[in-house]
Formats: structure tokens, C-alpha cells, sequence
């Protein structure tokens, strides 16, 4: 059994998960199935949405259909011929406090009606209770979990690990360290559906990486819960594998309508908002008109497409390199979302140590919640602990960032710096020229065609919060540097003042001589002049 990762963007990755009946994609969501009420049938699911697994509940399963399941294995009683997850029934000890079952008997069961991946009957932590509680569901999991190794008799199954301690991030990292030690195939989260269900996806931030970090990489990682297509970004960007979901019968038998970007209530839709096969045909009016049977069916069909289509979004946003716009434009559908995001902050430095360093593609930086994205903070941190300026520069001149790139080759500085260098002559390496600019900061003239700093988009005008950002970058490479003059030329259309006066407050502060000039549409020889008329180079 084996899991190959084939392409990758932020935590997120495009994987192949090898199993005994074959092998699944992922990010894969896997449709909740209740075997004894199936609005779509299995069978259905592979034809219509290409669904390459699904999960059902084995403890389910145990207690209503157990000879049949046993005789007929678990694909030929749902009627599905490809990949079979089975929970143990944790989630019904969370609702139900308990169930009838014992933990080794759980693991035969599932053995015996050949699941492809199985789960231990782990300890599910729950939401709001105490610290002593949650401890006490991390060490019954980790028990139940090295239990496993002595009573399972296959070696053909892949099992399940299960993260917990709920809200404790402590005891979440403790949990998966442990849980991590043992030869699992698969971790998942559990416990997050309360999370999710009160739309908590800052609290949600905080528990997957807890576990992530703290997991074998190497491993999938299952997210218990995880329904509706809404989130599913933000959780393949932690990150996050695999996907269960019963949300998209759930949502059908209350009339609701699931969308990339939310929920709606179809009475209160006048437009179907969706090309999916079974929307072209119908219109709010006509659904509303249909018997209840007829309603669930359509939108049960319905969720399953919207909940597919945003999955192969997130696949081919990942082969793009484009997973951090995917994940900012969904993010902005709901505030939990984007306060999610913006909990990645907390998560920087991880994230940058674990994105691919150079993709396909430029980037597009919208406002200053993209300051978190690893380009940029890579960017910060290699400015800051490698780079140092030429060794015989004396001045350092600061020039605004342009929409043409690489920014020296540009039509508003390619004419003045040529002009500049040739007046200068030998002195030139004196003179040190580099570029103000959002989301990078200090970009150094021969770096300048580095991947991603030509490569990118940035919307202007820009926001305080990118600007206040530049301009502590600006200041912090002068604290770091020996200038013994700093040359900025401002440019207040898109940075008002901001950038004079950090460079003005460290220029002070260190003793460095600092000339500030205002930017206009000059042409490229008084420009050049005008710049050089200011430099006070050693003789």
C-alpha cells in the first residue's frame, strides 16, 4: 500500500492512494452511505459523478445487516465496485454517549466484510468539555489504537489513526505525535464537526494544524465531517486529503441547495445558479411543485455535482499553482471563512517550509491578506537572515514597484537607470538601486527577475495594511544594512507617506543621510538627473 504525492501547492497536494480495489485521487470526498437508505444508489454514484469511494458506518452495518454483510462483503451488499472506508461508530458515542459494541470486535467485523479502509472505535472528544476529559478520550484512543497491532489478522487493509483532544491544541499535538509513532496508513481529525457546524473555521485552523504538524507528512490525513464544498479549500490547503461527507443528503431532505459559495433555501431562489445536469432541466417553481421524494432526489443529485466540480477546482488549482487564489476567492463568501484565513498567519512559517518554491505560474496579490502566502514570506525571511547588498555600495536609492516587470526593465525606470549608470560611469557600483513593493518589500535590483518577484500581479491602490507592511520591510533592511546615504523617491498616489517616514525614522535613528523625492511624470533624463544631483558619493 502506498501514497504518492504528485503535485503540490501550499499543504495541499494531488495524491495517489493505492488500496486493494484500487487506487483513489485525492483530494478525494468520499459520500456518507447509510445502507439502508440510499436517495442515490452506489452503483449511481461511480456512473454519475465519477465518485471513486465512499465511507458507510460499520457499527451501522453490525447491528442491522451483520450475516448479510459478513456473506456478501461490504462492495456487493452497497452494490459499489470501487474504494470502501468504513467508520467504527465513534460518531454515534458522540450523539449517543455509547454504543453496544466492543472495540476488538469492531475491528474483526470490518475485516471480515473486506473494507478497504478501516477505522479503529476511537474516543471521540466532543466539543466544550473539560481538559480532563479530552485527555482521558486521547490516552483511550491511543490504548485502543496499539491494541490494534495485536488483534488485526490482514495486511491488506488500510487503517485509520484518529487525532483528538477537540479544542485542546495541546492535546491534539500530543495525539498525533503518539498516534503518529504507530504504523498507521491513514490519521484523521476527529471531533471537528461541531466546529464546522457552528462555522468556527478559525478554531478549525487551529486543530488541523496542530495535528498536521505533528503527523507523519507523508501520511494522508482524514477531515471527519468535512461536507460542505463551501470549506473544502481552506481544509486541502492545511493539508487535508480526504473528505466524508452526509451533507449533501442531510441538506436535500430540508429543501436546501448547496453551492460553492453557501446554502440556500430553494424557496428562496428564483434561479436555479448551477448548469449541472439535473439544474438545466428544472426551475425553482417546477421543485417546489414535486412530491418530497421527488425534490430530495434532485437535490441530493444536485449536491453531489456541486460538491465533485469543486474538488476537480481545487485539483486543478493545485496543478496551477493557484490554490491561494482559489482558497482567498472562497474565503470572501463567508466572514468565518476569511477570519480562517487570516488565522494562517499564525501558521506562516510552517506553510513556507512546506510550498513549492517556484510554480508555472505568477501570482496575483489582491490586499494585504496576502502577506501570509509562502511567496511572500519566503521572500521576507531570505531578505532577512541571507542577503546582503553589494560590497562596495555607499547609497542605497529606493524606487516604487511599476505594473510593468521585471521593474528596472520597465518603461517608467529603464530609460532613467540606463541614463544613470552611463553619468555615473565607474562610480556605478557605489550606488545600490532597489524597488519598493507589495507583497515583497525590498526587492534588490539584480534579484529582480527572480521567480516570483517579476512574476506577479498586485491590485492598486493598495490597502493601509499593505502598505504599513512594505514600508516595516523598507525600514527593517536599512536597520540591517550600512548605508551611508538612502535616496527615495516616493510615490504618494500609491503609498501616501508611509514609506518616507519609516525610512526617515531608521535613517535617524542610525546617522544615515536620507533624501526624500517626490515622484512625477518626468522624463527619463531630468529623472536620471535629478536623482544623481542628490547622491554624495566618496570621491
Amino acid at each position: 500500500m502506498a501514497f504518492e504525492v504528485r503535485e503540490k501547492d501550499l499543504l495541499g497536494r494531488v495524491g495517489k492512494l493505492e488500496t486493494k480495489s484500487g487506487f483513489v485521487e485525492t483530494p478525494v470526498l468520499l459520500p456518507v452511505i447509510n445502507p439502508r437508505i440510499q436517495p442515490i444508489k452506489p452503483s449511481e454514484m461511480k456512473e454519475l459523478f465519477g465518485c471513486q469511494a465512499l465511507i458507510t458506518n460499520a457499527y451501522i452495518v453490525q447491528r442491522n445487516l451483520r450475516q448479510s454483510a459478513v456473506e456478501r462483503e461490504i462492495h456487493r451488499l452497497l452494490d459499489y465496485d470501487g474504494v470502501v472506508m468504513t467508520d467504527s461508530g465513534a460518531y454515534q458515542i458522540l450523539v449517543y454517549g455509547d454504543v453496544q459494541v466492543d472495540p476488538n470486535e469492531i475491528v474483526s467485523f470490518q475485516e471480515q466484510i473486506n473494507t478497504d479502509i478501516a477505522t479503529i472505535l476511537d474516543v471521540p472528544t466532543g466539543w466544550r468539555v473539560s481538559k480532563e476529559y479530552a485527555d482521558e478520550t486521547v490516552k483511550e484512543t491511543l490504548r485502543r489504537a496499539r491494541r490494534l497491532w495485536k488483534i488485526k489478522t490482514r495486511e491488506d487493509v488500510l487503517w485509520v489513526g484518529p487525532v483528538q483532544g477537540g479544542q485542546y491544541l495541546e492535546l491534539v499535538a500530543k495525539s498525533a505525535r503518539k498516534m503518529g509513532a504507530l504504523p498507521f496508513h491513514i490519521h484523521a481529525l476527529g471531533s471537528p464537526t461541531a466546529v464546522m457546524e457552528q462555522y468556527f473555521f478559525d478554531v478549525l485552523v487551529d486543530m488541523v494544524m496542530a495535528a498536521k504538524r505533528n503527523l507523519p507528512v507523508e501520511r494522508p490525513l482524514h477531515l471527519f465531517g468535512a461536507g460542505h464544498p463551501i470549506m473544502f479549500s481552506l481544509a486541502v490547503a492545511m493539508g487535508c486529503d480526504l473528505f466524508d461527507s452526509a451533507a449533501y443528503a442531510l441538506f436535500a431532505r430540508e429543501d436546501r441547495y448547496m453551492t460553492e459559495n453557501g446554502t440556500a433555501k430553494l424557496s428562496e431562489l428564483k434561479y436555479l445558479p448551477c448548469s449541472c445536469p439535473v439544474c438545466v432541466k428544472n426551475s425553482p417553481e417546477s421543485l417546489l411543485q414535486k412530491p418530497k421524494k421527488e425534490r430530495q432526489q434532485f437535490l441530493t443529485e444536485h449536491n453531489l455535482y456541486v460538491s465533485f466540480a469543486e474538488l476537480r477546482r481545487i485539483k486543478q488549482a493545485i496543478l496551477e499553482g493557484r490554490l491561494w487564489e482559489h482558497l482567498e476567492m472562497r474565503a470572501h463568501t463567508h466572514p468565518s471563512l476569511l477570519r480562517a484565513l487570516k488565522r494562517l498567519k499564525k501558521y506562516e512559517d510552517y506553510f513556507e517550509e512546506n510550498s513549492p518554491v517556484t510554480k508555472t505560474s505568477g501570482l496575483f496579490f489582491f490586499d494585504s491578506v496576502g502577506l501570509v502566502r509562502p511567496e511572500a514570506v519566503r521572500h521576507r525571511k531570505r531578505m532577512e537572515e541571507y542577503y546582503s547588498p553589494p560590497a562596495d555600495a555607499q547609497i542605497l536609492v529606493l524606487l516604487p514597484q511599476t505594473d510593468g516587470k521585471p521593474f528596472h526593465k520597465s518603461r517608467e525606470w529603464r530609460g532613467a537607470l540606463s541614463k544613470m549608470y552611463q553619468a555615473l560611469g565607474e562610480r556605478f557600483s557605489a550606488v545600490h538601486v532597489c524597488f519598493y513593493a507589495a507583497p515583497f518589500g525590498v526587492v534588490p535590483v539584480e534579484l529582480d527577475e527572480v521567480y516570483p518577484l517579476s512574476q506577479h500581479e498586485v491590485v492598486v491602490p493598495l490597502n493601509d495594511e499593505a502598505i504599513v507592511y512594505v514600508a516595516e520591510q523598507v525600514a527593517t533592511y536599512i536597520a540591517s544594512t550600512n548605508y551611508k546615504q538612502v535616496v527615495l523617491l516616493e510615490d504618494h498616489e500609491i503609498w501616501g507617506k508611509e514609506i518616507e517616514r519609516a525610512c526617515g525614522q531608521v535613517c535617524r535613528k542610525k546617522g544615515v543621510i536620507f533624501i526624500s523625492l517626490v515622484r512625477d511624470r518626468m522624463a527619463d533624463k531630468v529623472l536620471a538627473e535629478r536623482i544623481l544631483s542628490v547622491l554624495k558619493l566618496d570621491e
